[in-house]
């Protein structure tokens, strides 16, 4: 999260850059806030905060969780492909308790089933996520999509 403080701290610290010398680098002359908005391009994260691989862990999620817009996630008719199958659940308002049991579901099993098998925490972060969405905390209108009705 960016506040006026960090935005200061970064101004007045220039000399310091706290992102890894090479040919993308700033001039010395614009700020940090300015060289991320105008390179989008940098896939790293910068964030040096972060000590707990926070960033290789959100790319997995972000992999993990694209997955699951295809294969036997989906419909495999072309007019329905888009369709999931907690789209259904959605419509018949089981969406959050369904979310909410697989998160035990995967959780508990984490450490038994295949050993401490990544995957299943990825599927509990994953459900976490949905049951955000279903619990109202985000809407598709955040995504700039509607509702279904």
């Amino acid at each position: 999260m960016v506040n006026s403080w960090s935005l200061l701290y970064d101004e007045l610290k220039m000399d310091e850059h706290p992102f890894p010398m090479n040919e993308s680098m700033p001039p010395w002359g614009h700020s940090n806030l300015e060289f991320l908005i105008n390179n989008p391009k940098m896939s790293e994260t910068t964030n040096h905060l972060w000590k707990y691989n926070e960033d290789k862990i959100l790319k997995d999620i972000q992999d993990y969780v694209t997955s699951t817009y295809g294969s036997h996630y989906c419909g495999h008719n072309q007019d329905y492909n888009d369709i999931q199958t907690i789209d259904l659940m959605a419509a018949k308002d089981l969406a959050a308790h369904f979310c909410q049991a697989n998160i035990l579901k995967y959780g508990s099993r984490y450490g038994d089933k295949d050993g401490r098998n990544k995957r299943d925490l990825l599927k509990v972060i994953h459900y976490a996520m949905l049951l955000l969405h279903f619990d109202g905390h985000y809407t598709r209108q955040n995504n700039g999509l509607t509702e279904f009705r």
